[in-house]
């Protein structure tokens, strides 16, 4: 149950009451961060810079911004002002504290009093040895693409606070300024993280996963690999199912035998029995010797048939002969050859959707489709993007004899937004280009393909105009509540916001306002107000 000591935020602009210099003070303290944002530097130092725009113009005695897990949901305290958090491993589960709880729920909330809320975990060890009571303390979500990818929390004097929902919406619309620079830098941590695994995984590995819905592909692998079980392997093109087929033929008992994989889709109907069950001399024109299949070559070991899908009919039948008999007739021989080979074979196709058209044979599908395993497309695979953009930037910087490179949180970012038609293949021949650009140590958007480019500069003026949005929303409350309080009279309101009048005059006209609504609502009593407007 949450306290009565918190309250949720009624999320908007706050309703002005009075003007004052501080709410012009509100105003200008959106307008640093907006520029402070705007500006190239380092992400950590942009947040850090932030927090102390909202100490200095705001009042906050303490800040934090916590970035979000995108896998477990976890917070983690990633930039603190006014808190010692170096050598500090802060983290919150899901609904665990105030912090884990906004996070979870993406609501905002409010303390009056710290030193009524038993709730409040103060893991930092920052308020041990202050007056709870005296405390308020705000704590609102940040909130990119609809997704929570952080948490923005402050203290503040409590008797300096006259209206917490006026001061979580201030907090909120400051989130919002900063939800992309969080993202940014919540990507940037886990490139780190995930980078460490790429160093610590073997050699011998070529398989990069580290999402839930790999794991459990690893987990079929083990469990298939030491029998001789026909496995089909579905996915879309480019997914990595030769790694799968390769990956269970190194586990299995066949081992020591070869592996001999055969891509149905690149051999004619015309030549594809006599590839895969070889053929007598003068079986047709062209045979001048005699030729072993690829069954043949595979008895002891591993035979793996992708695009199986692309089978004639007539080697369907040859095949489902071999699955069922293990034996075989070469073309133009009357020998039967004999072969213990383990079948692996994949398709991109849908082929129950080939049954029904008769395009594959069900017995056929029925005999491949004995332990199926599925694997997903790219973009289904979350943060393990991440890791396989590390893992081929790492192959192809050693194989062009180049520095260590890292990737930009930009570019990770539009690597995560990006729906990978291609999948894996795709995104590899990216990083190979990528690599191959990039002068310095940094791989940027300038280095992506055009279709990516083009990504980046529409999610920019996406988020140029999020800025725009939330800036001048806030001014357009100001700029009203105080030509409202003035009745319209843009001097006057020039002085209680703290500006001139010619600028005043200007953002009116840039904002579409007309002051002359306020001056038709003033008391008829009232005297008129003559050359200042």
């Amino acid at each position: 149950m949450t306290p009565s000591n918190w309250r949720p935020s009624r999320v908007g602009a706050p309703e002005t009451k009075e003007l004052s210099i501080h709410n012009y003070e509100e105003l200008a303290a959106l307008h640093a961060v907006a520029r402070i944002l705007a500006q190239p530097r380092e992400l950590r130092e942009q947040l850090e810079q932030a927090l102390q725009e909202m100490s200095d113009r705001l009042g906050m005695e303490r800040g934090m911004i916590s970035l979000r897990d995108r896998e477990t949901g976890a917070v983690l305290l990633d930039v603190a002002r006014g808190v010692d958090i170096a050598g500090l491993d802060v983290t919150y589960k899901p609904g665990e504290g105030i912090t884990g709880k906004v996070a979870q729920t993406g609501r905002p909330m409010a303390c009056a009093n710290l030193g009524q809320e038993a709730h409040f975990l103060d893991r930092t060890g920052a308020r041990r040895n202050l007056n709870r009571t005296e405390l308020a303390f705000l704590c609102v979500p940040i909130v990119y693409d609809d997704r929570v990818v952080g948490v923005l929390s402050a203290d503040k004097v409590a008797r300096q606070v006259e209206d917490l929902d006026r001061e979580l919406a201030l907090l909120s619309s400051v989130a919002e300024l900063l939800a992309k620079a969080v993202h940014s830098r919540a990507i940037e941590e886990d490139n780190r993280r995930l980078r460490q695994l790429v160093g610590r995984r073997t050699p011998a590995s070529d398989i990069v996963g580290h999402s839930s819905v790999m794991q459990d592909v690893f987990g079929l692998v083990a469990q298939v690999a030491d029998s001789n079980t026909t496995v089909l392997i579905h996915g879309e093109t480019g997914t990595g199912k030769e790694l799968i087929a390769r990956a269970i033929h190194r586990k299995s008992p066949r081992l020591k035998g070869p592996l001999v994989q055969v891509n149905c889709a690149a051999i004619p109907d015309t030549l594809i029995e006599s590839e895969l069950f070889g053929h007598e001399r003068g079986a047709f024109t062209g045979a001048l010797h005699n030729r072993r299949g690829r069954f043949e070559e595979a008895h002891g070991g591993t035979i793996f048939l992708d695009e199986v899908g692309e089978l004639s009919a007539a080697a369907q039948a040859k095949l489902l002969r071999v699955l069922q008999e293990k034996q075989f007739q070469p073309l133009g021989s009357a020998r039967i050859v004999k072969v213990d080979v383990r079948v692996i074979a994949a398709t991109n196709r849908i082929l129950e959707q080939d049954l029904a058209t008769g395009r594959f044979r069900a017995d056929l599908f029925y005999r491949l489709n004995v332990f199926p395993i599925y694997l997903p497309p790219l973009r289904d695979r979350g943060s393990d993007i991440l890791l396989l953009a590390d893992h081929f930037v790492l192959k192809y910087a050693r194989e062009m004899a180049k520095p260590p490179l890292k990737i930009s949180p930009a570019v990770s970012d539009i690597l995560l937004a990006y729906h990978w038609p291609g999948n894996v293949r795709e995104l590899e021949n990216c990083m190979e280009r990528a690599v191959l650009l990039a002068s310095q140590d940094t791989i940027e958007t300038v280095h992506l393909p055009p279709s990516l480019q083009t990504l980046a500069r529409v999610d920019e003026r996406k988020e140029q105009g999020k800025l725009n949005t939330v800036v001048e929303a806030q001014e357009r409350t100001l700029i009203l509540g105080a030509l409202k309080e003035t009745g319209g009279n843009q001097t006057r309101a020039a002085k209680l916001l703290g500006t001139t009048k010619r600028i005043i005059q200007y953002r009116i006209q840039k904002l579409g306002i007309d002051p002359r609504q306020f001056r038709a609502k003033r008391s008829s009593a009232s005297p008129p107000v003559t050359g200042e407007d």
